[in-house]
Parts: C-alpha cells; sequence; structure tokens
C-alpha cells in the first residue's frame, strides 16, 4: 500500500475500538460557520461555560465528533467544542480552491472562528482553545502564530510541522504548492515572530512517532533559542502516531487549555 494510503489507514485504525456512547451522539451536532460546516458540542451544563475548543482534524478528516474520550473531558470540564471541516487544508495561509477561492484556510478561521464563537456561546477570543492533530495540530500553531493576540492559548498533537516532507506523495500539498521548497517556506517555524507569539502553548509528540517528532523538536529548538516560553513532552509513548497516542493525551492537552484560558466572567 503505498504513502500516504498506509499512513492514514494506521491513523484510523487506532479509532475504530472507540465506540460513541449515547450522550456523546446527543451532544454533537452540526452546523454552519460562514458558508462552512463544522462538527459542535456542548456541554450539559453551559452556564457558566469555561470557555470554547476549536479543533482542527489531521488529514484523515476525523474530527472529535462522538470521541467518547473527548466528549467525556468537555462535559467535565463544562467546554464546548467546535470542529470546522476542512478537507486536506489546515496546513498554510495558501488558496486551497476547493475549500475557498478567495480566502485561505487559516484567514478564513481568524476571520471567522472568534465571531462564531461569540455568536453562539458570547465568549471573547481570549476564552477559545485552540487543539489540532497532526496537519490540524501545525495549523492551530499557524493560526495562533497569526492572531496571537486573539487566540493565546495552543495546544498540538503530533503537529507535521515539516509538511514539505510529504510534498510529492499526492497529497493537497501538490496542490497548493508549486515545489517543495514553497512548501517549507510555508511551514510554522519560519512564522514564529519573536514579539508576537501566544502565550501559552503546548506541544506533544509520541518520540516513536516517525512522521512527526523531527519537525516539532526542531519547532521547540527554535522557540527555545527565540526565548518564547512554551511547554512540550516528547517522552510519553502510547504506540507512535495515530488516535491511540491522540486520545491517549487527551487528559494531559485539556488539562492544560483549561488552566490557562481565562476564568469566565462573573
Amino acid at each position: 500500500m503505498a504513502w500516504p494510503d498506509a499512513y492514514l489507514t494506521e491513523t484510523t485504525a487506532c479509532l475504530q475500538p472507540l465506540t460513541p456512547s449515547k450522550d456523546s451522539v446527543v451532544a454533537w451536532s452540526s452546523d454552519i460557520m460562514s458558508a462552512k460546516p463544522v462538527d459542535v458540542f456542548e456541554p450539559d451544563a453551559v452556564d457558566p461555560l469555561r470557555g470554547v475548543v476549536a479543533f482542527l482534524h489531521g488529514y484523515d478528516g476525523v474530527t472529535l465528533r462522538d470521541n467518547p474520550i473527548y466528549t467525556a473531558l468537555f462535559n467535565k470540564h463544562h467546554l464546548a467544542c467546535v470542529c470546522p471541516l476542512g478537507p486536506g487544508c489546515w496546513w498554510s495561509d495558501r488558496i486551497f480552491a476547493p475549500f475557498d477561492d478567495q480566502l485561505s484556510p487559516i484567514t478564513f478561521l481568524s476571520q471567522n472562528l472568534p465571531a462564531y464563537c461569540h455568536g453562539r456561546w458570547n465568549v471573547e477570543p481570549s476564552q477559545i482553545g485552540l487543539l489540532g492533530v497532526e496537519m490540524g495540530g501545525q495549523g492551530v500553531l499557524q493560526l495562533a502564530y497569526r492572531a496571537a493576540r486573539q487566540l493565546m492559548v495552543v495546544a498540538a498533537i503530533s503537529p507535521k510541522v515539516d509538511f514539505e516532507t510529504w510534498y510529492g506523495h499526492g497529497t493537497t500539498l501538490d496542490e497548493i504548492f508549486p515545489n517543495r521548497e514553497a512548501a517549507r517556506q510555508a511551514t510554522a517555524t519560519l512564522h514564529i515572530h519573536p514579539l508576537d507569539w501566544p502565550k501559552h502553548q503546548l506541544l506533544v509528540c509520541d518520540p516513536a512517532d516517525h512522521y512527526c517528532i523531527d519537525g516539532v523538536q526542531t519547532l521547540a529548538s527554535k522557540l527555545s533559542s527565540t526565548g518564547i516560553p512554551f511547554e512540550s513532552d516528547f517522552v510519553s509513548t502510547h504506540g507512535g502516531f495515530g488516535w491511540g497516542y491522540a486520545n491517549a493525551m487527551g487528559p494531559r492537552v485539556i488539562e492544560y487549555l483549561v488552566q490557562n484560558l481565562p476564568a469566565p466572567a462573573a
């Protein structure tokens, strides 16, 4: 089986044993954010709502909808969640016509995500925590680095930061960029602003994840050398890459978001 088919088969297979509970299915719904589909979760208790988690999916397109682990965590911490659907496009600020022929995916999110969350839950941008896996993991970093004064809390699970290494393998990157170097120039590592960065960022990746570990460690090294604070976990291991790891790290990343999102106004 050729890459990326083999990769997608392995990562999504980790999700299959998780059977959604009746409560999680009921709690999730579909909505529209500025003409784009989103999956939405609202906790049993929304008064007060602790905050909103905006989740960007990986290349497999799997959101957190009906995921029993994250659904339970959202309910426990009184968090809402919105998962925009962007098949194969949470890479950069380059336009991807199948998603939108006027706005890049990252620009679309920076312009529409805060307004959507405010309109639905009456929360300010500072109460939105960004979370993503793999493609979406580096996507939330791209978003946070461009909107650091609005979206100040971000957690990236196995972010595919060095996505230029996937160029030429038949992914959407081949449509977005003319060559591998152009893709590299668009990576999050090269878009860190030394004076304008998200206040709280967490990077986690399984050390056995040979697809993503090198790129995220390079990013961490640059953040460290630039003096930008961040937290990381490149030690915990749960089978390498895929949803087995993402689910196992759920408590860690959600606790991080809760700890760093500002408390709701009284």
